[in-house]
């Protein structure tokens, strides 16, 4: 299918993309080693995502914020400290430079500071509703959205979500409820300045104002660090982010309480809802990866798994909008990693329906040999050594797992060895064993 406005297919478009990604530009490595080495591990991560044969096995150590603990520091001195990051994951990645072709950096470290300011309550973090020596956030699941609000959702979603969800979600803009509705604004724009003439009004922006100063020093630490991966040779990133349309409503609108009983007395007004979420997801997700110059967009889907729907409602409210937004997006010559939390055995069947060498899924506790047996002729597989076993276990355990992964999920290419979810406290002996493993039962004739 060739694109309306570049006459480009969707493997040429794709082509471009990769090419970015293989020569990033204004990009000045710091040798020659890490130059080579770089483009040795984006070739295996491209051939592996294509379903075919690399050099070898890729591997992605799963550290999340392992480097924090292993060089001795918490989450809260990063979270409040950011100059804390690039030092620890420098060691880290030094450590490690020949056990990894790639690593998760420390995207998902939030700024404390700013989220104090904004009494931020979508989230508990150490020092703040957890205790200070916690390596991990806590997403708090709130009931944001009333049952009978869905008419208005659907209406007006800009308005819904600037008056109603942010309030509620960010305590320092409570004041935005009695703002004017967002579409009073068309012809008439001087309305917007009028609810500025209240203190609490204008207050509430200079919070927002104060958490941008402290998010935008926070944000130039996390980006040196992502370029000091670069240079030295490590492929970070070159995607971006989003959610799947159900899971926008049952984790940020409804929660999942509220999700599962909607699904039985409303379920035209949740299908009614996932529909508007997934045209505006379509359109906002091209552009930023236009915008940013990105190759791969990133889904973790939460609410899809075996346990908290039966394959019926998998049918019905889950899969339909998420197989359109993924269709949309290789359209595009764009390549689809999802993150599949939980358990995925019973949707195998489903997700397997896409051409070759577009679509990643990665798994945590699915079967893996089953996984490789139905949807890896078609699809990279991705995972799954467990964390508990990468924290509690033995070296030798962890090379055995991650033997019969590769003996199952190897043979013909499309498929690369990580954890099934990240790890923050581990023993670095077993992090350094994926490697070695790789090296040793991951080659291809």
């Amino acid at each position: 299918m060739e694109n309306q406005k570049t006459g480009l297919t969707k493997e040429q478009k794709r082509e471009q993309r990769l090419q970015r990604w293989l020569s990033p530009p204004g990009i000045k490595f710091r040798d020659t080693k890490a130059e080579k080495l770089y483009k040795e591990r984006v070739d295996r991560f491209i051939r592996a995502f294509l379903c075919t044969k690399p050099d070898r096995v890729p591997v992605i150590v799963p550290a999340g914020n392992f480097p924090l603990w292993y060089s001795g520091q918490t989450l809260k001195q990063a979270m409040y400290d950011p100059t804390v990051i690039r030092p620890t994951w420098k060691k880290f990645m030094a450590d490690f430079y020949d056990d990894m072709d790639d690593f998760l950096g420390p995207a998902g470290i939030n700024s404390g500071r700013a989220m104090e300011i904004l009494d931020y309550k979508m989230f508990k973090w150490p020092g703040h509703g957890l205790a200070d020596n916690v390596q991990y956030q806590q997403y708090v699941e709130t009931i944001m959205m009333r049952e009978n609000e869905y008419d208005n959702l659907i209406k007006d979603p800009s308005d819904f979500g600037f008056r109603v969800l942010m309030p509620k979600a960010i305590g320092a803009l409570e004041p935005l409820k009695s703002f004017p509705s967002l579409n009073s604004l068309m012809g008439m724009p001087l309305v917007f300045a009028f609810p500025f003439t209240r203190p609490e009004v204008r207050v509430a922006f200079q919070k927002l104002i104060e958490a941008g100063t402290e998010l935008e020093q926070f944000m130039k630490e996390l980006r040196l660090v992502n370029l000091d991966a670069i240079t030295a040779g490590f492929p970070m990133g070159m995607g971006i982010g989003a959610l799947a349309p159900f899971d926008m409503i049952a984790d940020h609108l409804r929660g999942t309480q509220g999700t599962a009983i909607d699904m039985y007395r409303h379920p035209e007004k949740v299908l009614e809802a996932t529909e508007m979420i997934l045209e505006q997801t379509i359109q906002r997700t091209i552009d930023s990866v236009n915008a940013t110059g990105a190759f791969i967009v990133n889904f973790a889907l939460h609410k899809g798994d075996d346990t908290f729907m039966s394959n019926k409602q998998f049918e019905k409210f889950y899969w339909p909008s998420l197989k359109r937004l993924i269709d949309t997006l290789v359209d595009e010559g764009i390549i689809v990693s999802l993150f599949c939390e939980g358990r995925y055995n019973r949707r195998l069947e489903y997700i397997g329906d896409f051409p070759k060498g577009w679509v990643v899924w990665q798994f945590d506790q699915t079967d893996m040999a089953q996984a490789k047996r139905m949807i890896g002729n078609n699809c990279c597989i991705v995972g799954n050594v467990p964390g508990s076993l990468l924290s509690f276990g033995e070296v030798k355990d962890v090379k055995e797992y991650s033997r019969k992964l590769i003996e199952d999920c190897a043979p013909g290419g499309g498929y690369v060895l990580t954890g099934g979810t990240v790890v923050t406290e581990a023993k670095p002996e077993n992090l350094h064993a994926f490697m070695e493993v790789a090296l040793k039962y991951g080659k291809y004739n």
